[in-house]
């Protein structure tokens, strides 16, 4: 746990007490801070009486002479309306932040050297984060990781000059964090996403470009239009920007992926770092972007090429994330069940040939029509949960399909036709394109049970 000393003596409500909110408030306690909490619903409220903390009622309390409200990041700021504790503490003149504030003014105070990366972007962000830290560790680093990706930031270790914090960082967090200056500040990418909670993309693309404004290093994505436009602004202020491309490897300066060689670039002058080629968990061009990202977030380590190349070979990748699970025979099968998305499901359709594709749950807007042009790549999909119909109106005669409805009857399908396929390499691939909430709780769970019939598949023999 990190203590917030830095609040010692303040007086603090928290509201919002799932994982992040109950560490915070802890946090701010083991710290000397004067702590209550509340939670709109009453399992939240029990674990926090539980770990002793002091409930208070901030329905009915008067918020005035509290120094500051820490919001779960889950909780409305401003879409599509703001929440009442929000409206309440702002009338009572409170300010209003989040964990990752909490963390940043720790470290303003015990270790304002500590080296940060703090990683956002609306796709790539956990793969980047886990190879940010792996990278660093391959250099000997000891590396905290945490945020968004999984497990609050106030429950890793204290910032420290001997230790770097790797923090992937949604844009409800840095909404709620307007200190947030890490060392090396990453933007990936923007594109559409959560208007529903931050009303349009402008406002949208506006709390992504404060993860990297302030950073000491802006490293910058200049592939879409929003991001070059943030990595053009943030030049213009004089701030330091490394700007990082797949698509326009003629930019001057930066580090960009030509072929499956990351090519660092300083006025014009290229030099090779790296060779993504053959490194499974690097697959696709998209993970060129988040390599290339990684490697600027070393700094000057990002020289020392021996041990960089050693350290992406090594790079195991993330569950669920274009995670090969095994071989059947000459069968394939990869779980990128984080395609959400059919933003998300491009990346595997890029990167892959000859799918056996299990797609469909619950459709998010656009569907897969933006995807059509990726269809001749896919050998046959088989369709599961809710958006199994329009999905199948949208696929028409483009490409054989068959309605499974479930992962189990999917993953049996597609095996079938898989290995009775005349090509030496075939893939059964689940990239949904699609949300999990129709038959699981989170991509992780359908995740999950898609792993566990599949390693029950490898273990029986492949059909002759």
């Amino acid at each position: 746990m990190t203590p917030i000393t830095s609040f010692a003596g303040k007086r603090v409500a928290v509201f919002g007490l799932g994982s992040s909110g109950l560490i915070s408030a802890q946090a701010l306690a083991a710290g000397g801070a004067d702590v209550a909490v509340w939670d709109d619903h009453r399992p939240g409220r029990e674990k926090a009486e539980a770990a002793g903390l002091r409930l208070e009622d901030f329905v009915t309390a008067d918020l005035t002479g509290y120094d500051s409200l820490v919001l779960a990041p889950g909780v409305p700021l401003t879409h599509p309306y703001p929440h009442w504790i929000v409206v309440k503490a702002k009338a009572a003149g409170v300010e209003i932040i989040g964990d990752i504030e909490l963390f940043v003014r720790e470290r303003a105070h015990i270790a304002p050297k500590a080296t940060l990366v703090a990683i956002t972007g609306t796709n790539g962000k956990s793969t980047t984060t886990a190879l940010v830290a792996h990278l660093y560790r391959a250099f000997g680093y000891e590396v905290e990781v945490g945020g968004n990706i999984g497990v609050p930031v106030l429950a890793l270790n204290p910032p420290s000059a001997q230790r770097v914090h790797v923090i992937e960082c949604s844009s409800f967090q840095i909404d709620l964090a307007p200190s947030l200056n890490p060392s090396f500040g990453i933007l990936l990418n923007v594109t559409v996403d959560h208007l529903d909670r931050h009303g349009t993309m402008e406002h949208y693309a506006e709390i992504k470009e404060r993860l990297v404004a302030k950073a000491d290093v802006a490293i910058v994505g200049v592939d879409d239009e929003i991001s070059a436009g943030i990595a053009q602004k943030l030049r213009a202020r004089g701030r330091s920007v490394v700007p990082i491309s797949i698509d326009h490897p003629d930019i001057p300066d930066g580090i960009v992926l030509e072929g499956t060689w990351l090519i660092g670039k300083k006025g014009g002058v290229a030099a090779p770092i790296a060779d993504l080629a053959g490194i499974a968990s690097l697959r696709g061009t998209h993970n060129g972007q988040n390599a290339a990202a990684a490697v600027a977030a070393l700094g000057p380590h990002g020289f020392e090429l021996e041990l960089v190349q050693k350290g992406l070979r090594t790079f195991p990748g993330l569950a669920h994330r274009l995670e090969e699970i095994g071989r059947r025979g000459k069968v394939l099968y990869i779980n990128d069940s984080k395609a959400t998305n059919a933003d998300a499901a491009e990346k595997a359709l890029q990167s892959l040939d000859d799918i056996y594709w299990i797609l469909g749950g619950r459709a998010k807007e656009g569907g897969i029509g933006p995807l059509k042009p990726l269809f001749p790549k896919v050998a046959k999909a088989y369709l599961i949960g809710e958006a199994a119909e329009p999905f199948a109106k949208v696929i028409g005669e483009a490409i054989p399909y068959e309605f499974c409805g479930t992962i189990e009857r999917a993953v049996d399908s597609a095996t079938r036709d898989a290995e009775s396929s005349t090509t030496p390499s075939p893939i059964v691939l689940l990239s949904p394109a699609c949300a999990s909430f129709d038959q699981f709780p989170n991509f992780e769970k359908r995740g999950d049970k898609f792993r566990e019939v599949v390693l029950a598949k490898l273990a029986e023999p492949p059909r002759s």
